[in-house]
């Protein structure tokens, strides 16, 4: 069966016609791309019509032509195979000495053409009659470099390279462990091969776990947009600014590779969502638009004092579009939104506003990320209606919402235990809610989507379940170059000394013993707020060892991650973590992500977060008593061989899970501890509910049942 992904054609019609006879043959297989790749030539770029990758076929390029066969179709057939050999011969591992290992033809399909007879036979013309005979016709026993093949052709094997390069010299150390899993992703999948490429001229959404490829995807997209369309004004726009170097990398990589060019950076901008005054690479999404429409701009601190705290992005968005009373002048011809579970709806219709009459907005987001009962409002409720109460954004076509089920960098225990972790599914129960679980999707179907499968029970309000994820979903290779008991670990110490000490130690057995690069270890502290202390001594003691270190935001500027080229190791809180992968990764005090009065969902979410950073394997670190009830969770997720295994709470207990366990702000927190002791204070506050019940601790609840209890019972 042939797997088609359709990108930008300027033959639409000869094109759909060439996908309607293709995708009947069940005999044929391979990958068939409309519109991609690009050649780079002396001349400037060369979109190619149509390829079809095959095991069996080798490499069949189209040339489509929509009318009367023109004049020079030959010498078209010509260039097209000269470039494409050009290129490929670019690479040593298709190459036996000085000949191609790959056969390459080109056919030229005019479906418009009747009379075929006095075609020359070595320049062949396809009609729909004999398409699929002229595709058959010559076979190949054994392509060995199909895969290969394929991986150049998507750019990716060139893409995947770190940007250190990597010495192996034990075939059995977490090097070439890494190095071997790194090879094994070597291609795209279906899902992740029609984000790339296929385009729509109004909202896209792209929905997949961490590991399933969003970054690359987002890049690899607005790359091939700005060739395709190098007139074009694209945005690629993002939180978390550590981004902004990743993105440029794998951009300039792809426009390289596929053109021979750098991108137009003045036609494609890499650009904060947020933004601030200054020029340059302070630009962002919201500030350019209040300054072109001479609009109130806020910066953090201003949107937090007039919107308050959790509302600051969305509220400073908001008030600027509500201030426009005139038409917006488009600012983009085509928007990608990278981790578009942290934005505001606000934020999604400024993006909505700028666009032209074509609206290529494209948002990818985590399902699971945000960890919230709802990871992202539907499309309606971001964009809103018209005036007539329609819906602004529908999502009515397969190419508008792709899921990607896939996940690439996390092996199934890794991301099981992650998942059982941040929902809290075999936590202890909680006296207020009578679960151990702390939230949980209002939408049940978002597991399946995902990749999870029902193994036992029923996905259903009240019902038991148990979920796994399944080998197509979690592919077995990240997972069997070792062991379950490397892949991850949990450590438990008596003080943070011990945990210093051990991690150090560690760190230097990764560099002198398992051929691991700085850049394959990433340091974690989940509490953004006390990393700079929390590791201090830690990179110290580094440092007395000869091994460098550096703080991202602190150390460097917010828009730079890894540093391999000072040979240093990365430490950072967990939201410039976001978006970033490592072979090996080390949380440190995860015992402050047990437990949280006012944000135990949020310390959850950043347990989870930090977890699914890894690539390969993962050490969980923390200090006292509640670390080893952390660990008391994993060794469930263990003794359940990694199925998450529970009761699926109501409605009635999801909106209980949502307010019991709902982040609080410090004024919320100060008003419940003091009405916990002022009884007079408290009943004035449930009364209001300013407080609610569910934010007492379960003593509290049962003193104030009993004397009310008594009161009844002396009337």
């Amino acid at each position: 069966m042939i797997e088609i992904i359709k990108g930008a054609t300027k033959t639409p019609v000869s094109s759909q016609r060439l996908i309607d006879i293709l995708k009947k043959e069940q005999e044929l297989t391979g990958q068939l791309y409309i519109g991609y790749p690009i050649f780079s030539t002396p001349e400037g770029r060369y979109p190619i019509d149509a390829i079809f990758i095959s095991p069996v076929s080798g490499v069949i390029i189209f040339h489509i032509i929509e009318g009367n066969l023109p004049d020079d179709y030959k010498a078209t057939q010509d260039d097209m195979y000269n470039k494409l050999e050009a290129k490929l011969r670019n690479h040593r591992s298709l190459m036996s000495g000085r000949k191609l290992n790959v056969p390459i033809k080109v056919i030229t399909y005019a479906p418009m053409v009747i009379n075929d007879a006095e075609i020359d036979k070595a320049y062949p013309v396809c009609t729909d009659n004999n398409l699929v005979a002229i595709i058959s016709s010559e076979t190949i026993e054994s392509f060995n470099n199909y895969k290969q093949l394929l991986s150049i052709i998507q750019s990716i094997s060139t893409i995947r390279k770190g940007i250190k390069k990597r010495t192996v010299v034990k075939d059995s150390s977490k090097g070439a462990k890494l190095q071997k899993l790194e090879e094994s992703i070597a291609n795209l999948d279906n899902q992740q091969s029609r984000a790339v490429i296929e385009t729509v001229d109004t909202v896209q959404r792209i929905r997949g776990l961490a590991g399933s490829g969003k970054t690359i995807i987002l890049a690899l997209k607005a790359a091939y947009l700005h060739s395709q369309n190098p007139e074009w004004n694209l945005a690629v726009t993002f939180q978390t600014r550590s981004l902004k170097g990743q993105f440029r990398r794998l951009i300039n990589t792809f426009t390289i590779e596929q053109t021979g060019e750098e991108p137009n950076w003045e036609k494609l901008k890499i650009i904060h969502a947020w933004g601030a005054p200054g020029g340059g690479q302070r630009e962002g999404i919201y500030y350019n638009f209040c300054t072109i429409n001479e609009v109130e701009y806020f910066d953090y601190a201003g949107a937090a004092s007039k919107f308050g705290k959790g509302n600051e992005f969305g509220g400073a968005c908001q008030q600027a579009l509500d201030s426009i009373k005139h038409d917006i002048e488009p600012m983009f011809d085509a928007i990608l939104v990278d981790e578009a579970q942290d934005f505001p709806s606000p934020f999604f219709r400024i993006c909505y506003r700028i666009l032209g009459d074509k609206k290529r907005l494209v948002y990818a987001y985590d399902e699971l990320q945000n960890l919230s009962s709802e990871s992202l409002p539907s499309p309606k409720e971001i964009f809103g209606e018209d005036k007539y109460g329609n819906p602004l954004v529908k999502l009515n076509d397969k190419s508008q919402d792709i899921i990607l089920e896939k996940c690439y960098r996390n092996s199934k225990p890794l991301l099981t235990t992650a998942h059982a972790l941040g929902f809290g599914i075999y936590r202890k129960k909680d006296s207020k809610t009578r679960t151990g679980l702390i939230q949980i999707f209002d939408h049940s179907q978002l597991w399946e989507d995902v990749g999870y499968s029902v193994v036992d029970g029923e996905l259903k309000d009240g019902k038991d379940v148990t979920l796994e994820r399944t080998d197509k979903s979690s592919p077995k290779f990240l997972e069997k170059h070792s062991t379950i008991d490397d892949l991850i670990q949990f450590h438990s110490f008596n003080s943070t000394k011990e945990q210093e000490s051990w991690l150090v130690k560690e760190i230097q057995k990764n560099l002198s013993e398992d051929e691991l690069r700085v850049d394959d270890i990433i340091v974690i502290n989940p509490n953004p707020l006390k990393t700079k202390n929390a590791v201090g001594t830690i990179r110290a003691n580094l440092f007395k060892k000869n091994i460098n270190s550096h703080l991202t935001g602190v150390d460097t500027t917010p828009d730079i991650f890894f540093l391999p080229e000072d040979n240093s190791i990365v430490f950072t809180g967990i939201y410039r973590a976001k978006g970033n992968e490592a072979g090996m990764v080390y949380i440190i005090n995860s015992q402050d992500c047990y437990d949280s009065f006012g944000s135990l969902a949020t310390v959850r979410n950043q347990l989870f977060t930090a977890i699914t950073r890894s690539k390969a394997w993962v050490r969980i670190l923390g200090v006292g008593e509640n670390m080893k009830l952390l660990q008391q969770e994993f060794k469930s997720v263990i003794d359940n061989k990694f199925k998450l295994k529970f009761k699926y709470p109501t409605k009635k207990l999801r909106e209980k899970l949502n307010i019991v366990n709902r982040d609080m702000t410090e004024k919320e927190k100060i008003k419940v501890r003091k009405s916990g002791n002022s009884l007079s204070e408290l009943v004035k506050n449930l009364e209001n509910r300013s407080v609610l019940l569910e934010d007492l601790n379960s003593d509290q609840v049962q003193i104030l049942k009993k004397i009310l209890e008594d009161k009844d019972k002396r009337i």
